[in-house]
């Protein structure tokens, strides 16, 4: 349980600097307070558990054709699909034009955050063995 609050936090933290700091122009979160953050956070988790793995199973010969690259492609699509879901309750974000360059910088700008505090805390997410 520990871990789940855990990355749902990571989440939360790498999507404020992507929507909620305002640091890429082109991305505009309807609500910057952390109450919001931490919804969109949930819904961002959820994508990623329900939506990613069947989209990635589907795209699986663009993936190979690609030698991966398409994972980022499909990174972009969720990041805005995140988006999309929070503004129906009235705490996602918007993607300005050209939209698909933002939403990628948007999703990149996710991911590396993402990365570098799982490193940080990789210890905190390890399971632990009784």
């Amino acid at each position: 349980m520990q871990r789940l609050v855990l990355r749902w936090a990571i989440n939360a933290v790498a999507l404020y600097v992507a929507v909620g700091t305002g640091w890429l122009p082109g991305i505009h979160a309807e609500s910057r307070d952390w109450l919001a953050i931490l919804g969109l956070a949930l819904v961002f988790g959820l994508v990623n558990a329900l939506v990613r793995p069947l989209v990635k199973l589907l795209t699986c010969p663009l993936i190979l054709l690609t030698l991966g690259l398409f994972t980022l492609v499909i990174n972009m699509a969720l990041f805005w699909l995140t988006g999309w879901i929070g503004q129906q309750f009235a705490f996602g974000f918007t993607i300005d034009e050209p939209w698909l360059w933002n939403a990628f910088l948007g999703s990149l700008v996710v991911g590396v955050v993402s990365a570098i505090l799982t490193l940080v805390l990789r210890d905190e997410l390890q399971p632990r063995h009784r």
